[in-house]
């Protein structure tokens, strides 16, 4: 069951720094909220929460791979 929960963390922290990683590097974001009529938002908003919630969801997928080789290397 711990072994299902860490591959869980590990891809969920992956797929969410992936789409951080699309947000902040690539002007789709802006795109979005210019098309909603949100475009005001943009200048301060995208500094203050997507480079903490990168690091946020890097910093999971890091813990959950830790998590997971040290389940393997106890196992063996």
């Amino acid at each position: 069951m711990k072994d299902m929960s860490d591959k869980k963390l590990m891809k969920t922290g992956l797929i969410g720094s992936g789409v951080m990683a699309v947000c902040c590097f690539t002007p789709v974001l802006v795109l979005t909220m210019g098309a909603v009529g949100l475009s005001g938002l943009v200048g301060w908003w995208l500094d203050l929460v997507l480079f903490p919630a990168l690091a946020l969801f890097l910093a999971m997928a890091g813990y959950g791979f830790y998590r997971l080789r040290q389940r393997r290397t106890e196992d063996a």
